[in-house]
């Protein structure tokens, strides 16, 4: 078959200012209404919206392989059932308060973060149902869909407002809204077919993958526990809060999950152009 040259009327240029200007937008209204903040409303919208684009786009995918409609139904389950029990029980687990300092005498949130990945990762990389999605799916789905990683915006909002240690909140906030402003320009330019697109896209997963690496060790690092080894004098205590900790205890594993995913399909079409849509 021939490469995906799915044409596009926006330009990669285009994509990063509007996002750009958006996120300036957004993160100054976080700064100028504190309030906002306070109550994690963009937080909890964009985490809700999130988990639908995520099923919705699964479902789309899917309905792009050749698999039955049982199959695809019984597929989207699998994704979607799991997927919403995680989210749900994480969601109660960070409402209930039980990752605030000292609420555990373990460090559940690396564990939460940790754990269920490495599962969630070993599962999907190997199954060949998900590898049939993967090859029906457009390369650049899993690369937009991450624009909203610039929620990590908040980080940075937190830092300014001395809630949160610069230590973390710099390099993590940072990372995420470079990860999410490249996002939809990345995405443009593969889907676009350009030469370098598909580097371009690995580069682009590398780097959304090790800025949360970084993000989660450094959070370790700065809160309050048995992993704690910086920052006592100005510890990171939002992290394990409502509503904020949503992004660690969820948002993270579902965008590792999703860095996955996109390398997968990116290493399977270079090892088999053939499974590139027209």
């Amino acid at each position: 078959m021939a490469p995906n040259t799915t044409p596009t009327s926006v330009s990669p240029l285009l994509a990063f200012a509007g996002m750009a200007a958006a996120t300036s937008l957004w993160l100054a209204a976080l700064v100028a209404v504190p309030e906002l903040q306070r109550t994690g409303v963009s937080v909890i919208v964009a985490r809700i919206a999130v988990h639908l684009v995520v099923l919705g786009g699964a479902w789309a995918g899917l309905s792009r392989t050749s698999l039955t409609a049982v199959q695809r139904r019984s597929t989207w389950l699998a994704i979607a059932v799991p997927l919403t029990v995680w989210h749900g029980a994480a969601w109660a687990i960070v409402a209930d308060g039980l990752l605030l300092p000292g609420a555990t005498s373990i460090p559940l949130l690396p564990l939460m973060i940790v754990v269920p990945t490495a599962i969630v990762i070993a599962l999907l990389w190997r199954s060949d149902r998900i590898g049939t999605l993967l090859d029906a799916m457009p390369a650049a789905w899993l690369i937009g869909l991450q624009a909203y990683r610039v929620i990590g915006g908040v980080f940075l909002v937190n830092w300014l407002a001395g809630t949160t240690p610069g230590v973390f909140a710099v390099p993590a906030g940072t990372g995420d809204v470079i990860t999410g402003l490249m996002a939809l320009p990345t995405a443009i330019v593969l889907a676009g077919g350009r030469p370098g697109s598909a580097r371009a896209a690995l580069l682009w997963n590398l780097f959304g993958a090790a800025d949360l690496v970084l993000a989660v060790t450094l959070g370790a690092l700065t809160s309050p526990g048995p992993l704690q080894g910086i920052a006592f004098d100005h510890p990171n205590l939002l992290t394990g809060a409502y509503p904020t900790a949503i992004i660690p205890a969820f948002t993270v594993p579902t965008s590792l999950a999703l860095h996955a995913l996109s390398v997968r399909q990116l290493l399977r079409r270079s090892r088999s152009p053939a499974a590139v849509p027209a």
